[in-house]
């Protein structure tokens, strides 16, 4: 399995090809891509920092707790940090399992537990100003 945070460009097929095998009857891959709006503004470009030593640690723990829920699953997951452009890929997790429902189920449980758990943060450059993203919530960032 592989478990990465990376300043540079993530390929999909990369982690799809680490989770494929002869008994895989479905891959699952979620892609996050950087979007050009957010709360009905504009935006230009995010920022995302991580403390890599906390986060790599808890991908890998979410990687073990999908193969307790989903036995015959692999998984990798990678993160982008620093500057990323509109169109650019940000998180991609990707998910075998015999059969597609379950690499379904676990790749989106894969993605929600990241978002939710893995100590990386991303801040929004906005036509209104700059921002810190968590959850739903936005707040303004200072300095």
């Amino acid at each position: 399995m592989r478990y990465d945070v990376t300043t540079g460009p993530i390929d999909a097929h990369e982690l799809e090809a680490v989770v494929t095998h002869p008994g895989a009857g479905a891959i699952c891959t979620f892609s996050g891509i950087v979007r050009d709006n957010s709360r009905g503004q504009s935006v230009t470009h995010l920022d995302y920092e991580a403390y890599a030593e906390m986060a790599v640690p808890q991908m890998r723990k979410i990687g073990d707790e999908i193969k307790q829920r989903w036995p015959a699953a692999r998984v990798a997951m990678a993160h982008r940090t620093g500057k990323l452009e509109i169109g650019e890929v940000s998180v991609v997790v990707s998910v075998s399992c015999p059969h597609r429902h379950e690499a379904f189920e676990a790749c989106r449980w894969g993605i929600d537990r990241l978002k939710e758990s893995v100590p990386i943060w991303k801040k929004e450059h906005a036509a209104d100003g700059t921002y810190w993203i968590e959850g739903d919530e936005a707040k303004p960032a200072t300095g």
